[in-house]
């Protein structure tokens, strides 16, 4: 099959590749550039593990082709790192406050919750939880990770970081 050129923008770093027409953002993101943060989950859009934020916006990158990201702005779980390497607020925020368990679906989560304290830099926990609803987690009741976003949010506010859950 012909491979088409493409030209994005991966966590800040510009990025050239052939790829066929057919080839998933997803496995082209794992597989052309070890990326292996965002994870394929179902297969189907439904669960949200494989969520990156693509020129502005959440996407599940199961459903989009990687022909489609090209001239684009993608950032993935890897580049959600501050600058010098130490934990985003996020990152701490689902460390401290327990919002993981297996871990499966983090990546997908956190980047998604980022794009929601862009969009909403003081969502109250009603706003959390339907901004995250794309999302699922097998292991938690979401009261964790509710917490770890609420915490970020705090923390990015320059607030009082709340102790953490126990």
């Amino acid at each position: 099959m012909a491979k088409t050129h493409i030209q994005l923008t991966i966590n800040g770093k510009a990025i050239e590749a052939l790829v066929e027409p057919r080839t998933l953002l997803i496995h082209f993101l794992r597989e052309d550039q070890n990326l292996t943060g965002p994870h394929i989950g179902c297969d189907t859009s439904h669960c949200g593990a494989c969520t990156v934020d693509f020129n502005g916006r959440s996407v599940k990158s199961c459903t989009v082709f990687a022909v489609q990201a090209d001239g684009g702005d993608i950032l993935t779980i890897e580049g959600i790192a501050n600058p010098d390497g130490t934990l985003n607020a996020l990152q701490e925020g689902f460390r401290e406050m327990h919002g993981l368990q297996c871990g499966f679906c983090t990546p997908g989560m956190i980047t998604r919750a980022w794009r929601l304290l862009q969009e909403n830099p003081h969502p109250t926990e009603e706003e959390i939880r339907f901004g995250i609803a794309g999302n699922l987690c097998r292991c938690t009741g979401y009261q964790n990770i509710v917490s770890a976003i609420q915490y970020a949010a705090d923390r990015l506010a320059g607030g009082t970081i709340k102790e953490a859950a126990e």
